[in-house]
């Protein structure tokens, strides 16, 4: 499973409501969340199928903006995700 994670725009709760239905229609996507709490406000998105550019894609659609963290699709760094 590949982890893919972002810096993004995503500040609040709010946010994240507007950002669920354009993740949740993304096929492939086996869980995603957004750490708001984190001044970067993370997005961690989990897939064996999407590429990077397919998730900012679906984010930008809903008004926002990501950034990938490079490095982000080791899941052996992410095992409690």
């Amino acid at each position: 499973m590949k982890i893919l994670t972002f810096t993004s725009n995503i500040a609040c709760n709010g946010c994240v409501s507007k950002v669920k239905p354009f993740l949740d229609e993304l096929e492939g996507v086996t869980k995603w969340e957004v750490d708001i709490e984190n001044p970067q406000k993370i997005l961690s998105v989990q897939s064996n199928e999407l590429s990077a550019d397919q998730i900012q894609e679906a984010v930008i659609k809903a008004g926002y903006q990501l950034e990938e963290l490079l490095n982000s699709s080791n899941p052996s760094s992410n095992d409690d995700f």
